[in-house]
């Protein structure tokens, strides 16, 4: 399946750029080389590949690259960062036979069929269907969204801009959250702006305050004004049992429906008989919260296609390198 040669591996997002050697040798789970780096410290991705290659000190004779953006043509605007990522010319830079780009959620997707057993953590069993097709969900800064599926034994992932459709809400809270938003500015309303941690959780959080479900405690609002990003002190304050803050706890019970309707939504447009999971930094850092029966409801609650819903595996990915993972096994296949 795989080719004897080194292949350059990179999981390229707005924060941070992972980069590592793999060969046939050692397999997708063992980089014979790996270094990250903050991406803002540099320029382009020329520029960290050519401090990378010098210290890895092996020959490479081609890569794959997961990005966070849309690839088109073989080139990709990273989110966040003001690159453009090119396939031809880090190709020709690089003296390279081949490079594949793949979105950063196709990366995790590509992952999944390798996944080990201690990467998972199984919310519900199910009944998989063998070659059945498979959902990927991942909330993190954004809320990235991909599938895959299965051709003569074989998985393939597919990429998805699917989080951005029009949010869709269920009962009177989430009609509220969507006034909310309109009156915010925001004419369009997508999952990802009420569902990932860089834009949805502080919405959540405003608008459950400006509709008093909760005071707010002098302790946590102290906190918040004193960080650039409120999202990991507003779950931190929802699950500690210590000092319980209920409008904490109220945003990350409207995040988790949110997530479960929107898991369910990917799931039905590709028919995921295979499984459905969950990826991105967040998940595990909110796991016992979707272990509770609050999400897989939310998850299933489809009318009808209740039962469908219920027969498919729902797993959250536990591997932080889940996209690494996935563009090293795509890179040694190509």
């Amino acid at each position: 399946m795989y080719e004897l040669t080194n292949v350059l591996v990179g999981d390229i997002g707005g924060t941070k750029t992972i980069l590592a050697l793999y060969s046939a040798e050692t397999g997708p789970y063992q980089p014979r080389f790996q270094k990250t780096y903050a991406s803002a410290q540099y320029a382009s991705l020329e520029a960290i590949v050519r401090e990378f290659l010098p210290e890895a000190n092996q020959p490479v004779g081609r890569a794959c690259f997961a990005v966070a953006g849309p690839v088109v043509d073989g080139r990709a605007q990273i989110t966040n960062l003001p690159w453009v990522v090119d396939a031809a010319r880090l190709a020709a830079e690089f003296s390279l036979s081949h490079i594949a780009l793949l979105n950063d959620l196709e990366a995790v997707a590509a992952a999944v069929p390798i996944l080990r057993p201690e990467d998972l953590h199984t919310l519900s069993a199910g009944k998989p269907a063998p070659a059945g097709n498979r959902a990927v969900v991942a909330p993190g800064t954004g809320l990235g969204e991909a599938f895959l599926t299965c051709t003569d034994g074989r998985y393939h992932a597919h990429a998805s801009e699917g989080s951005h459709v029009s949010f869709g809400p269920v009962g009177e809270l989430q009609i509220g959250l969507l006034r909310y938003m309109n009156q915010q500015g925001f004419g369009h309303v997508s999952f990802e702006r009420v569902c990932s941690g860089g834009l949805g959780v502080p919405h959540l959080y405003a608008y459950l305050k400006s509709i008093q479900y909760a005071e707010e405690p002098a302790w946590l609002a102290e906190k918040l004004a004193g960080s650039d990003d409120p999202t990991p002190i507003v779950f931190e304050a929802a699950q500690d049992p210590a000092r319980p803050c209920p409008l904490a706890a109220a945003t990350l019970d409207l995040f988790v429906a949110i997530l479960g309707a929107e898991c369910g939504n990917l799931a039905l447009k590709v028919l995921a008989t295979g499984g459905i999971y969950l990826g991105g930094g967040i998940s595990p850092r909110i796991l016992a919260h979707l272990q509770l029966p609050a999400f897989l409801e939310a998850l299933r609650d489809k009318g009808r296609f209740r039962e469908i819903l219920t027969q498919m595996p729902v797993h959250v990915i536990l591997n932080p390198q889940a996209g690494l993972l996935g563009a090293a096994a795509h890179g040694l296949s190509l």
